[in-house]
């Protein structure tokens, strides 16, 4: 047999990997990460916002982040790009609706229609409290849950509404706000009303029930290592926050029936003042239903938004 007579077999090309994208766009940081399609992070990367830029200049840094990603993940196939931002957004549209000071030419952008138009694939929009819990619902302390209250404790106190499996936003995109629950005490809350829960439980508020009754301004994290040092004051200020989470949480669960809550965000560093506290408010008044609460301290950390913009692209493209 001659070499042109040998037998060859073909073996099929190998699969280039399909890949999401998902971006979470915050006014002093983006987070971008690159993730299999079942939600493995594969790279990630931390780049500024251009916040005071406009629109276009917030989501040319993004795309060029993801591209960056994708560049030191290759050779794959992006498939879908999930975005979380700051604000009050319009996932139908794909638009940012309203959004904090923070910002300059942002409110009124078409996201979606600007990543689709960079990309050639599929893009989604979330409200970066939704996707946090998208992505704790996917992947993280809450993962295969179907009804869950997400809360967030940053700057402010964010909420969001799981229920039957879907993200619930209520006709004008503001269910799950629960930290603008009023009924909280009478100080003034950041958006103008009073009382509200922020105003116990976000970083904001911490500094602000601590000066009041100290005449010391500090920033939240030394509030908490004064607490964890001893400071009555600040052990009371985490302390109230605790309980005025517990109600909130208390308030949801008999309106809602909803019994399983994630919290994450930046004062949640300091669990072990807050844990406690919120433990003792769900006991003394456990919910009418008899159901106990599940509470979890979320998981993931600073991917939450951006693997939950991730996760929401990635239903979109399972329909």
């Amino acid at each position: 047999m001659s070499r042109t007579d040998v037998p060859t077999t073909i073996l099929p090309a190998a699969r280039v990997p399909r890949v999401l994208a998902g971006i979470d766009i915050g006014g002093t940081n983006t987070k971008v990460l690159v993730a299999s399609e079942d939600l493995v992070v594969l790279d990630r990367l931390d780049v500024s916002t251009p916040a005071h830029e406009g629109g276009a200049a917030i989501v040319a840094t993004a795309v060029a982040a993801v591209r960056e990603l994708l560049r030191r993940t290759g050779p794959v196939e992006l498939v879908g790009v999930g975005v979380g931002a700051a604000g009050v957004v319009d996932p139908r549209t794909g638009h940012v609706l309203v959004t904090a000071d923070s910002f300059t030419g942002w409110a009124g952008f078409g996201v979606t229609a600007a990543v689709e138009a960079e990309f050639g694939v599929p893009a989604t929009l979330d409200n970066d409290v939704n996707a946090f819990l998208r992505g704790e619902v996917s992947a993280g302390a809450v993962a295969g849950e179907s009804d869950v209250l997400g809360m967030t404790l940053g700057t402010g106190v964010g909420g969001a509404l799981l229920l039957g499996g879907a993200l619930f936003d209520g006709p004008r995109g503001a269910a799950g706000e629960i930290g603008h629950v009023p009924g909280f005490g009478d100080a003034r809350c950041t958006c103008g009303g009073t009382g509200h829960l922020e105003t116990l439980a976000a970083a904001n508020g911490i500094v602000a029930r601590y000066a009041e009754r100290t005449g010391t301004t500090m920033h939240a994290h030394e509030v908490a290592a004064a607490a964890a040092a001893g400071d009555a004051v600040a052990v009371g200020v985490f302390r109230a926050a605790g309980l005025g989470l517990a109600r909130a949480i208390l308030l949801t669960a008999g309106i809602l029936d909803v019994t399983t809550v994630v919290i994450g965000g930046g004062v949640t560093r300091s669990w072990d003042l807050l844990e406690p506290a919120i433990r003792a408010g769900l006991e003394a008044e456990p919910p009418v239903s008899g159901a106990s609460i599940r509470l979890e301290r979320a998981l993931l950390g600073s991917d939450a938004v951006a693997l939950g913009a991730a996760s929401r692209v990635r239903a979109l493209l399972l329909g």
